[in-house]
């Protein structure tokens, strides 16, 4: 490793503390923003149905992603002497990309539409009841890629004082992986039961079920209801609380200025909460949701899987412990 940090010597108090100070820091930015947003009465949306405003918008805006990758992994990484673990890397695609491609499969047809096809190259990719533009399997691959070399590079490099080596004594000392933290499924299930309630009672489109929101919560918090304790003492908070403002941001563009007026994709009201953004054209919060999900998930099975590869355990032994039969 280029650089050693000192963070396995803080108390497990301040290591706490450090997770919640980063949900404070997004509370803070998001909270008077959406009072702000709020307050907007009238959406302004583009026409899309006889007109190409965007051609292949879509399709170059996977720059977004493409080009970042390319900076960190060809020249950021290599420059700074930033030495990852190829197999902890790929083990965290490997999971969490299905996740993106379980949604687009199964149901895009629910969740989404896509307005204007000129937005992309027409090629169609399969999903369940019909189709999807294979733009949407490659965004999700480059976003899964693109949160986590950033998350690599800054807790490796820029913010390397905060993080706990590879090598670290601390990471490969454990006696199992999987351990039971009840606050992240009490969170998904006060969560799911605030969306049931918000849906049937208070959305101005009460018909049907807010499934993305349901998917959304499921896809965060059931990883962290059995990775959280293993993980949390290991993540380099700072490094996670400028990716997911960095990746928070670039979703913003995406979605509220390109992705939802110029049609390239949107969603369907009758499986969304029914809090939307009205300044945003419409757009539904889950939106703003997914990429804080996906960071959470992505830094969570990272630092395990690379807890689990610095203890050269097996995977049952390492997961399970001594007693996994």
């Amino acid at each position: 490793m280029g650089h050693h940090g000192n963070s396995g010597g803080r108390p497990p108090d301040v290591k706490k503390k450090e997770t919640w100070v980063v949900f404070a820091m997004i509370g803070m930015i998001s909270l008077p923003a959406a009072i702000t947003l709020h307050t907007v009465q009238i959406s302004a949306l583009i026409d899309v149905a006889n007109r190409n405003p965007s051609p292949h918008g879509y399709t170059v805006s996977l720059l977004l992603f493409i080009v970042p990758i390319s900076v960190i992994g060809i020249w950021f990484l290599p420059q700074d002497h930033v030495r990852i673990s190829k197999t902890a890397f790929w083990l965290t695609i490997l999971i969490l990309f299905p996740v993106g491609a379980l949604l687009d499969f199964f149901f895009a047809r629910y969740f989404l539409r896509f307005p204007d096809p000129m937005a992309t190259l027409r090629i169609p990719a399969p999903a369940l009841g019909g189709s999807v533009p294979v733009e949407e399997y490659i965004f999700y691959f480059t976003g899964f890629l693109a949160v986590l070399l950033l998350y690599i590079w800054l807790d490796e490099y820029w913010l390397a004082a905060y993080n706990i080596p590879a090598d670290s004594a601390e990471r490969s000392t454990f006696v199992r992986l999987l351990r039971f933290h009840p606050e992240s499924l009490a969170a998904a299930i006060l969560l799911i039961a605030f969306a049931l309630y918000y849906k049937k009672f208070l959305s101005d489109e009460r018909d049907g079920f807010p499934g993305y929101f349901i998917f959304l919560t499921l896809t965060a918090l059931l990883p962290s209801a059995a990775l959280f304790p293993a993980a949390r003492s290991f993540i380099n908070w700072r490094a996670f609380s400028l990716t997911a403002f960095n990746i928070l941001l670039t979703s913003l563009l995406w979605e509220a200025t390109l992705a939802i007026p110029y049609g390239w994709w949107n969603y369907q009201p009758r499986e969304m909460v029914g809090i939307n953004v009205l300044a945003w054209g419409h757009l539904p919060f889950e939106a703003v949701l997914v990429w804080l999900s996906v960071t959470y998930a992505t830094v969570i099975v990272y630092e395990v899987v690379k807890r689990w590869q610095a203890s050269g355990k097996k995977a049952k032994l390492a997961f399970f412990g001594s007693d996994a039969g």
